[in-house]
């Protein structure tokens, strides 16, 4: 998501933190400026109503979210400021092949006109 120009807030699994804590130490030393990825800890049930309905927050993943309760009232408090939210995914396929798809969500492409000759 951050390849096209977004800033990312990541809410680790409070299960298994370690790819996080390890994708935290590999952007501290590479060229990411800082503040584009934000890794937030804590209880999922605290902070994701609050980034539903954050209006400077754009779009929510909801992948992993097991409970469909809790999906569906995290997408309807994200209504409230209009956010793209790409769905609750409780049992996604980590081995599947990684693609772009999962990036449509989030990526808004416009076509701009440019009169020639004027």
């Amino acid at each position: 998501i951050i390849v096209t120009g977004n800033a990312v807030i990541v809410m680790p699994s409070s299960s298994r933190p370690i790819p996080a804590i390890t994708l935290a130490e590999c952007l501290a030393t590479s060229d990411v400026p800082a503040g584009v990825v934000n890794i937030l800890t804590g209880a999922p049930a605290e902070v994701m109503p609050w980034l539903a309905e954050h209006a400077d927050v754009n779009a929510l993943d909801l992948t992993g979210i097991v409970d469909e309760g809790v999906a569906t009232d995290l997408e309807r408090s994200a209504a409230g400021t209009v956010k793209r939210v790409r769905g609750a995914a409780p049992h996604a396929d980590w081995q599947a092949t990684p693609s772009l798809s999962r990036m449509r969500a989030f990526v808004e492409v416009k076509t701009v006109w440019h009169p020639m000759g004027v």
